[in-house]
This record gives C-alpha cells, structure tokens and sequence, in this order.
C-alpha cells in the first residue's frame, strides 16, 4: 500500500542514508574538527598543528623556542539540489520516492563533496610514478608505501584513492595476491582490499592535472635560498609557465626524514602554489611548498640549493596526469555541518551521523503552483598536513 510522504524527518533519513553511502574520498579523511563550528556560512575552524622539537646529546640542556602553528579551515561550500514535484508524486511510497528522487540527489551531492576533496591534489608536494603511465604492479604500490615511511608517517589509517582506470589495472595486476572474497569485493563493490598497510578504494572523481609551459632550461638563480618562494631563471616561455599543482625537483636538494632530520637520499619535491607568469627575461620567483627549510624543528631539506641547480618539472610540457592518492586520514579534513533551519516553512528536517549532515525543506511555490524540495550540505574541505600524502601518478 502506497505511503503518503507527509513527514520530512523520513525523507532526512533517507537523504543521510544515500549520502554516506556515495562518499568515498570523503570517508577516509579526518571529520572531528564540527565542534570547532561558530554555527555560520562562511566561518572558520581554527586548527592547532603540532609541536615539533629537535634532540639535543649530552646532559648540557639546550633549550628551543616552541613555534606553534595553526591552519584554518573555511566553511564556505554550500551545495544543494532542488527540484519541483507534484501532488501526484506525494502518493509514492517512500522507497519509491527515494528510488526516483532523493538517492539520485544524494550520488550528485555526494560526488561533489569527492570532487572538492579530489581537487585537494594541488597542494601536495610528494609524487611517485610516472606521468601519463597507468600504475598497475606492486611496485608502484611500494614507491607510494615508502614515500609515506621516509616521511614518518603514522602506519594506520593509511588509503589509496584510484581513478577508474588506476584501480581496474592493479585490479588485474593484483589479483592473484588476494583471496576470492576480496576478489569479489572488487567485483561488488570497487574495493580492491587492503594491502601493502592500505585501503584501495576506486573513485570516479580523481583528478587529472594540466602541467604548466615550462619551456627553456631553468635554474636557480642566486645560491642559499631558503623560504617559501624560489628565485629561478632560464625559462622561455612567458604565459603559464608554472601551474599551481606543478611539481618540481631541485639537483642537490633532497628530503629529510621529519624526526631525525637525516637526508632520505631522494630529492626534495616542491609543489607551484600559485599560477607563475614570466616577464619575458626568463626570470621567474617561484611560490613554493615545502618552505625550503635548512635547519631546526621543521627542517624540509638536505641544504640550500646551489646557484644555477638545474630545476626539473614533473610531466611535459602542457601535458595532463592523473593523481591517484596515496594518505593517512589526518592529511585532508571535510568539516561537514548542519545548516540553519528557516522559520518560513514548517516541512523541514536534517539528519547527521558520524559527523555527516544534510537538511531537507519543502515549500511551496505561489508563483508557479508547484511543490519545491531541496537538499542541502554546508561544508569546508583543507589539506592539513600535506606530509601525510602522496599523489601515485597516472
């Protein structure tokens, strides 16, 4: 027998159901920073990172000024979907109704949210692969794995995000390592498993990135330069020559274990935070993550890069990758909270669970002489600490 639609908490309900169950990069990134809220569109989460220290030998005490840092995250996506039905529509049973109208709705929603996460990418500066080369072996796999050990990172909470043609390739690749259960779970759900200390996951949103110019030979111009921008020259294009997203290795300059400060033996890569343009002399400063960063607690680096240290862009000129991610959950945050409920309407509801929120609001349309519902999400989405990820190319 058909169910009247009359109460907004059933369709809320549902709304949440179908939402949860469509995230995928959303489900694997960090989402307690709610109670921070100020209960507003537009405000922010401050966010406290922690302390790091330096060990001093001996029993002489050296003691180290403590630079806390903090980053905040803006809460600033409202996203919704909305559409007319009929009276006629209102006699649907419910699973009807949420077959047709709200699970639809929710995969639209839901995608967006990855979408936002995805496109995260651009801040993170530690790559391995090959651009434009479909990672398929388990070597690929364990390049991300030890780039995700040089770094320190913690060994739980550790996923690997795919796009489609990423994960039906390992798919194949891997498949004699996992039982049939897990093989059917490819199958059945898209998830390949957990291996090599992480959870695969495929989804559709992963993102692919357009490498800037870059044309001519470039260097660093001028020896011992720390900061967050790079002095460079060489370079014989003019217009995009940097993307932001673009990646870099300086000759000379590697990484550095984050605890004990040692040289990993592999290059330091350095991400482009802001679209760069030349004047047409060459000359190019180069906004930069990490900080190049010589010595102390947060130390980034082996040593300042040499004057006219050869610099290599990751991927060809114009050329486009893939960015399948490599992270532990503490790398990304969604900040996902309920909305304000209006006064003007009276069939309104919303639902959260696990830090996972939607509002649902009929009202009706005098003008027109059509019902109206909507669905609505208010969120923030941040790269809290790029160290903690790694982008396996694609």
């Amino acid at each position: 027998m058909a169910n009247t639609i009359i109460n907004p908490t059933i369709i809320a309900k549902l709304a949440l159901f179908h939402l949860r169950n469509n995230l995928v990069m959303a489900g694997h990134v960090h989402r307690s920073y709610e109670k921070e809220w100020s209960a507003k569109v537009g405000s922010t989460i401050n966010v406290r990172k922690p302390v790091q220290f330096t060990v001093t030998d001996g029993a002489t005490r050296s003691n180290q000024d403590v630079t806390e840092t903090n980053t905040s995250i803006a809460i600033d996506k409202q996203k919704h979907v909305s559409w007319n039905f009929t009276s006629q529509q209102l006699t649907l049973s419910i699973e009807e109704y949420s077959k047709r109208y709200i699970e639809p709705a929710c995969i639209a929603l839901a995608n967006k949210v990855d979408i936002d996460l995805c496109n995260l990418y651009k801040n993170i500066y530690q790559q391995v692969g090959t651009a434009g080369t479909t990672p398929s072996t388990y070597s690929n796999i364990a390049d991300a794995g030890e780039k995700l050990d040089l770094s320190a990172v913690p060994m739980d909470n550790r996923s690997l995000v795919l796009g489609p043609s990423a994960h039906w390739s390992l798919a194949d690749g891997l498949k004699g390592v996992f039982n049939q259960s897990i093989t059917n779970e490819v199958l059945r759900k898209g998830h390949l498993g957990s291996y090599a200390g992480m959870e695969f996951f495929r989804d559709q949103n992963i993102v692919s990135h357009t490498v800037g110019a870059h044309g001519g030979t470039p260097l660093v111009d001028g020896g011992t330069q720390t900061g967050s921008s790079l002095a460079t020259d060489g370079w014989t294009t003019s217009t995009n020559v940097l993307e932001i997203g673009d990646v870099f290795t300086i000759a000379g300059v590697n990484s550095v274990n984050p605890i004990s400060k040692t040289s990993t033996g592999q290059l330091q890569q350095f991400v482009v935070t802001s679209d760069e343009t030349s004047d047409g002399s060459g000359d190019l400063t180069i906004d930069i993550s990490p900080s190049i960063t010589t010595s102390g607690a947060y130390q980034t680096v082996s040593g300042s890069p040499a004057d006219n240290a050869a610099i290599t862009v990751v991927g060809t000129s114009g050329g486009s990758y893939v960015n399948n991610m490599a992270f532990h959950s503490n790398a990304f945050a969604l900040c996902m909270v309920p909305l304000a409920m209006p006064d003007g309407t009276s069939f309104k509801a919303q639902q959260s669970e696990d830090n996972i929120s939607i509002r649902v609001i009929k009202d009706y349309d005098i003008a027109n002489d059509t019902d109206i519902i909507r669905l609505d999400l208010l969120y923030g989405v941040k790269t809290i600490y790029p160290e903690l990820a790694v982008r396996v190319l694609g």
